[in-house]
Formats: C-alpha cells, structure tokens, sequence
C-alpha cells in the first residue's frame, strides 16, 4: 500500500506521528445495515424408501387419522405421499402425508385404473390450500360463540374427485377377500409388542 492511501508521517516537535489521509467518521448510524444471511446448504431431492411404491398399503402414524391403513397414490415433492382411505371404508379423505411417518406394508392394491387426469389434478400444490376468509367477525357472530358451530361443508368438487379416484380402488379391494375388512381396520400396539421385530 502507498503512503497516499494509508496517510502520512509528520513530525510533532521531537516525535514523528503517522497521520490518516482520510479521517474517521464523526457520526455512525443507529442501525446497523442488515446483510442478507448466506445459506450455503443446498436442496436435494428427498430419498424415497424403495418399499414406498404407489398402490402399497400404508399404515399412518400421526395426525387426525393415525392408526388407518390407507392406500399410497403417488410421490409429491420433497416426500410427501399423496394417500386415500378409500373414503368409503375407512373415512380417511385424500390426502397428503409426510414419508417419515408412515410404515409401508407388504400388502398393494392394484391403482392403474385410477384416472390419471383427476390425479395431477389432485396433485396440484394448490390443491390443498384452504381459502383465506376475508370477512370480518360481526357483532352477530360474536354474540354467537356459545352456540354450536356449523359443520363444515366439503366442495362438491373435491367430493366428486374423490369418488373418481376411490372409484376403482374399490372395486380392485373387492376382489380380494378381507381387503376390505383389513383397510377398515386401526392399528394399534400393545404391552410388549415390539414394531421392529414385526414384519409388515
């Protein structure tokens, strides 16, 4: 570095000083400026177990519905499971489900007769996004809150593409004896039952 930049040597009586070509600020501001935080990790593909094949038998194991068997439809981003009941049998809607909380069982049932239109449909991102309600609370409303609350009315599209896909997984879970009765059923453990050993 030049002597221009870093400043200048002066002599002060019998010492010599180095004086700064530019001088430090007077004033500094309050706030510091924020720096945008440098993320260094980058996003991988999620890693599917290879027991998690569309049309697989899986047991839930959080959630609203832990404990039914539902039946795998198809892989969505970052492992998610697009999963269904079917309705009909066990209640369970279409859904979607995290990979990590899910056993994956030996039994399948058959979903290539499923439509594939109604299911990108249904795969949509936006698909599962609940309306934002823009209106605000009345004073009707308010005065309102010890009565009981309405139930709550399912679109009559998302009816109508759930009775599409759950169409002819029914009929393939009718061919086989005890499907239907297995799918119904809940899982549950017990005092010394030990998942680990069990083969699914």
């Amino acid at each position: 570095m030049s002597d221009s930049t870093v400043g200048q040597t002066k002599q002060f009586g019998k010492g010599q000083r180095l004086v700064p070509a530019q001088k430090a600020q007077k004033w500094y501001p309050v706030d510091d400026e924020s720096q945008p935080k440098k993320v260094r990790k980058t996003i991988r593909p999620a890693k599917l177990r290879e027991s998690l094949k569309p049309g697989t038998i899986l047991i839930l194991l959080a959630g609203r519905f832990r404990g039914k068997r539902v039946v795998l439809l198809k892989h969505l981003d970052q492992g998610v499971l697009l999963v269904t009941g079917p309705f009909k049998i066990n209640g369970v809607p279409l859904r979607r489900v995290n990979s990590r909380y899910v056993i994956a069982t030996s039994t399948s049932v058959d979903i290539s007769a499923v439509d594939s239109q109604t299911l990108e449909k249904v795969s949509a991102k936006d698909y599962f996004t609940k309306d934002k309600a823009t209106q605000k609370k009345s004073e009707e409303a308010f005065f309102q809150q010890g009565e009981k609350p309405q139930k709550k009315v399912v679109a009559s599209a998302r009816a109508s593409d759930q009775k599409a896909v759950d169409q002819s997984i029914l009929a393939s879970v009718k061919k086989e004896n005890y499907l239907g009765s297995y799918l119904a059923s809940s899982f549950s453990l017990r005092n010394g039952d030990k998942p680990h050993e069990m083969k699914w």
